[in-house]
C-alpha cells in the first residue's frame, strides 16, 4: 500500500492506536480525516490540521450522516479504517454482565459493520480502495476477564475474511490489523508487557507499506497470539491468562 498519497478516514481515531495511525498516515503524505465521539479530542485533532467528523458507530443515522459529510469533503476517499471499540471487564458469574456484553458487541462488531456498509458502495463504485478492520490478538487467544471483547474481535476477524472474499474482483481490498496489547489507555498498567505505542505504530505502518499489503498486519508481538493453536501453546497460554481473573472485583482477595 502506498501510504504517501491516500485519502484516509480513521473512525475511532481520537485516542490511542487510532490517533497514532492517523498521525502516521498524515506524516507519510496522506490526507487524513478522523471520526469519533469526543468533541474535545476532535477539537485537538482539528488544531493539528486533521479534518474531523462527529460519529457514533452505535447509531446508524450518525454513521450515515458522517459518511455524507466525509464524501462531500473528500470525494476521492480511498481508505477507511474502522477503529472504534470498547474493552470492558465482565464477570460471567454475575448476570448483570449482559449489559456490558451488549455494549461491547454493539460497538465493536455492529459498529464495524455499520461503517463498512456505509462506505462499501462508494469504494466499489470507484473501483479501488481499502478497508482496514481492527481486531486484536485477543481474537485468537482469549483474555478471560474480557470475554465479550474477545468474542467481538473474533467476529470482526471472521467478518473481515468474508468481506474480502465478497469484494474480490471489485478493486477493494480488506486488511486486518491485529494489535497485541499496546501501552495506551492504561494498558501498560494492566499488562506490563504491552508494546510501546510508538514501536507498534512504526512496525504496523511498515507492514502496511508492503506491496502487496498482507491480509493481516501482524507485528512481532502479535504472532504468539495469532498462531497459538497452530504452535500447540494455546491451552497453556489461556491458562496463564486466566490468572488475570483476579482483576474482576468479585474475585479479588
Amino acid at each position: 500500500m502506498d501510504l504517501s498519497d491516500r485519502t484516509v478516514l480513521v473512525v475511532g481515531g481520537t485516542s490511542g492506536i487510532g490517533r497514532e495511525l492517523a498521525r502516521r498516515f498524515a506524516a507519510a503524505g496522506s490526507t487524513v480525516a478522523v471520526g469519533g465521539r469526543d468533541p474535545r479530542a476532535l477539537a485537538g485533532l482539528a488544531d493539528e490540521g486533521f479534518g474531523t467528523i462527529r460519529v457514533d458507530v452505535t447509531d446508524g443515522a450518525s454513521v450515515a450522516s458522517a459518511r455524507d459529510t466525509v464524501l462531500a469533503r473528500h470525494p476521492e476517499l480511498d481508505t477507511v479504517v474502522t477503529m472504534a471499540g470498547v474493552m470492558l471487564l465482565e464477570d460471567l458469574r454475575d448476570p448483570a454482565h449482559f449489559e456490558t456484553a451488549a455494549t461491547t458487541i454493539e460497538t465493536n462488531l455492529l459498529g464495524t459493520i455499520r461503517v463498512i456498509d456505509a462506505f462499501t458502495p462508494h469504494l466499489v463504485r470507484r473501483g479501488s480502495g481499502t478497508f482496514v478492520t481492527v481486531t486484536s490478538g485477543i481474537a485468537f487467544l482469549p483474555f478471560p476477564p474480557m470475554p465479550s471483547y474477545a468474542a467481538s474481535k473474533a467476529a470482526v476477524h471472521a467478518y473481515s475474511e468474508a468481506l474480502r472474499a465478497q469484494l474480490d474482483g471489485t478493486g477493494v481490498g480488506v486488511v486486518e490489523l491485529v494489535p497485541p496489547a499496546v501501552a495506551t489507555a492504561g494498558q501498560e498498567k494492566v499488562n506490563p508487557h504491552a508494546l510501546p505505542l510508538d514501536g507498534f505504530a512504526t512496525e504496523a505502518m511498515r507492514l502496511l507499506a508492503q506491496d502487496p499489503t498482507p491480509h493481516e498486519i501482524l507485528v512481532q508481538g502479535a504472532l504468539a497470539h495469532r498462531w497459538a493453536e497452530r504452535d500447540g501453546t494455546y491451552d497453556d497460554l489461556v491458562a496463564r491468562r486466566s490468572q488475570a481473573l483476579t482483576m474482576l472485583p468479585g474475585r479479588r482477595g
